[in-house]
């Protein structure tokens, strides 16, 4: 048995972690744009990645540590990705950590922005050597790693075990735009004290994984620079597995709800539910498929619920499917069931009613088999262009 209560406060509420957040100057706005996380007791350290094939230089960096390493020191920026820069961005991010005055184990960098600019170092290391390591300063720090976000995305909680003893676990994450399944343009940094054992770490992140960050979607697009990044100092001596995935998974929901929530210009978040497909993966792709087409996104803009965007993607995803047996629902009013149209007038405005909401769900019953799952999204309306067209400036 244990309990997981969710508490105020950022991942500096965590026993031996610290973390700030600061301008220096990669920003043009004079916002923070440069920031650490400090353990004083060494971590053990996971991670999962993009899937794209172009990845950029602070995850090739991380992935040339001797596999099992430990580390006491994450720094990551804003306005530039430190991506398609070749080997020089590799010898970029070694040449800030050789001229850093900090005390560091095996430290990692983590990068966000602009792709295909030469990484600002002079910049980040007269900054980072700024750094007071002995802040506790969560929100200075989720400020600093934003990018085009609305708002910072953090979350806490606390877990108790049946033994007394508990541990805490926390994050702080970016991510508004090229969000896609396979991770996103995204950064999720987890720290917990949980005395957890290496061998699970990176199998319940990714197990994990599948159900959050890997079931969203805001525009179709996987970035080079996706990391979700767990750090583990152990000091509670505390741990328990299941209640871990649990305490972990609900991080990794919060963070990845938030940036569904936060897509570029986004007013909508929407559950894609399928359920009765032939198998679970037919189910994972017919909901990714919804999540992510742009049809059905700007449908949901519009606040118009025609279902037939909703059918034509199930079709063209190519799960087996037959309209006689399908059924569609907006929350709970069905529109389509089993070949018969139900969306007369009085139909088509309770379903209205529900797309005036900020979130709500979309249940697809495929009607063959037992397979289920949920993929999330938004809709995508004017200020996304408008955004992405200004990027770079």
């Amino acid at each position: 048995m244990f309990t997981i209560l969710p508490i105020k406060g950022f991942i500096d509420q965590i026993d031996g972690f610290f973390c700030d957040g600061i301008h220096a100057g990669l920003k043009p706005n004079g916002n923070n744009d440069l920031g650490f996380i400090y353990s004083d007791t060494p971590c053990e350290v996971e991670a999962v990645f993009t899937k794209n094939r172009f990845q950029a230089a602070p995850l090739k960096h991380f992935q040339m540590y001797e596999k099992g390493f430990k580390t006491n020191f994450v720094l990551i920026n804003s306005k530039n990705a430190n991506a398609m820069t070749g080997q020089k961005g590799i010898d970029d991010i070694n040449e800030v950590f050789a001229s850093l005055n900090h005390d560091l184990l095996n430290p990692i960098m983590s990068s966000t922005g602009v792709i295909a600019n030469p990484l600002p170092k002079e910049k980040i290391i007269k900054g980072a050597n700024s750094f007071n390591l002995s802040a506790k300063s969560g929100e200075n720090l989720s400020k600093a790693i934003m990018t085009t976000d609305a708002y910072p995305k953090t979350c806490m909680y606390e877990v108790k075990l049946q033994d007394g003893s508990s541990f805490k676990i926390g994050a702080v994450a970016k991510g508004a735009g090229m969000i896609n399944p396979n991770l996103a343009t995204m950064l999720c940094f987890i720290c917990t004290d949980a005395a957890i054992k290496r061998e699970d770490m990176k199998e319940l992140l990714e197990a994990n994984s599948h159900s959050t960050f890997n079931a969203i979607s805001v525009d179709g697009d996987t970035s080079t620079n996706d990391t979700v990044l767990l750090l583990a100092n152990k000091k509670s001596n505390a741990y328990d597995k299941e209640a871990f995935k649990e305490a972990l998974r609900l991080v990794m929901h919060d963070m990845a709800m938030l940036m569904v929530a936060d897509g570029e210009g986004a007013k909508k978040a929407v559950a894609f539910e399928v359920v009765g497909a032939k198998d679970d993966k037919q189910a994972e792709i017919a909901a990714k498929a919804l999540s992510n087409s742009l049809l059905v996104k700007t449908a949901l803009f519009g606040e118009d619920p025609n279902f037939g965007r909703i059918a034509s993607t199930i079709g063209a995803s190519q799960i087996e499917c037959d309209e006689t047996k399908l059924v569609i629902s907006y929350n709970d009013v069905k529109v389509y069931e089993n070949g018969v149209i139900l969306f007369d007038e009085a139909c088509e405005a309770r379903a209205a009613e529900v797309l005036k909401n900020s979130e709500y769900k979309v249940l697809c019953n495929i009607g063959i088999g037992e397979g289920k799952f949920t993929a999330y999204g938004c809709d995508l309306g004017y200020k996304y262009v408008e955004i992405n067209a200004d990027y770079r400036t």
